[in-house]
């Protein structure tokens, strides 16, 4: 995993996410991926950009997602390219569901806890404050009313 500094050619986000990070600077992560040690790579990468640090990318799925996840640093943007889907957030342990078309878009406040499930084929662009991001496996329940294992931690 690296950061390219002065990427000119086109990026495909569902591979290859962008770091936008202090001084507005955008740049592609190259060989990322959803591991372990790619994500704590990634995160000793742009520490110094702190809870201000965005990761941009594209998500292709169908059906229900596997996991809740809260990104404690900041508010993350979901915004629906194809499709539909519905992101549900726990709010003091009462679900909150938003459903979004293409072109909709929702917030998820710093902090709260949120899985997105997709009806049928869809895609969604996330533009997210990593710093911190917990995420645990989906359940019936919703993340408050049950401890999971947390995810991946920054450094």
């Amino acid at each position: 995993m690296r950061l390219i500094d002065d990427e000119r050619n086109a990026i495909d986000l569902r591979t290859t996410p962008v770091h936008l990070g202090l001084g507005s600077r955008a740049k592609p992560v190259e060989g990322f991926a959803w591991d372990p040690e790619v994500l704590q790579a990634y995160s000793a990468a742009v520490a110094a950009d702190g809870a201000e640090g965005r990761m941009v990318a594209i998500f292709d799925g169908d059906g229900p997602g596997d996991h809740w996840e809260r990104h404690p640093a900041g508010d993350e943007l979901v915004v629906c390219l194809t499709g539909a889907v519905t992101v549900t957030r726990d709010v003091e342990g009462v679900p909150e569901r938003v459903v979004l078309g293409p072109g909709e878009a929702t917030v998820n406040p710093a902090g709260a806890w949120h899985a997105v499930d997709m009806a049928g084929p869809a895609s969604i662009l996330t533009i997210t404050a990593g710093l911190g991001t917990d995420h645990r496996p989906r359940t019936d329940a919703l993340p408050t009313e049950h401890v999971g294992t947390p995810g991946p931690q920054a450094s």
